[in-house]
């Protein structure tokens, strides 16, 4: 049995959940190469990010993640603060440096309801004088 350690994370409307696992270094997200799944620049950057704040290496992990809702920028939230639970459980030292970068807080922002009378959330109908 391999053990691992896992993380969920949440943004918006979107789920993940991440496990890391010692390994070579291979990262798959819903069964397809990270590089394939994200491959909007900067958004490998930013879902490897909580592995530069704790100082470790991509090659020394193999991380699965199984993400489902929301759009690409949700997702890449999810699988960032999924990863970054998954490194506190390894080891709880983490924990300062990734709070530290603010990479163990939920964004809260949801999309907002829509009202009664208007068009979205904020936007009322055009006004006309007569």
């Amino acid at each position: 049995m391999v053990q691992y350690f896992e993380g969920v994370g949440r943004r918006k409307e979107s789920t993940a959940r991440v496990r890391l696992m010692s390994g070579s270094g291979v990262f798959t997200v819903n069964d397809r190469p990270v590089e394939e799944y994200f491959p909007r620049t900067g958004d490998l950057d930013a879902i490897l990010s909580p592995l530069g704040a704790t100082g470790q290496d991509r090659k020394t992990f193999d991380i699965t993640a199984t993400v489902n809702g929301g759009g690409v920028t949700g997702q890449t939230d999810s699988v960032k603060l999924g990863l970054a639970r998954a490194l506190v459980k390894l080891n709880a030292e983490n924990t300062s440096l990734l709070r530290k970068y603010g990479l163990l807080t939920r964004d809260p922002r949801i999309k907002e309801r829509k009202k009664p009378g208007l068009k979205r959330a904020r936007k009322a109908p055009t006004y006309t004088k007569r």
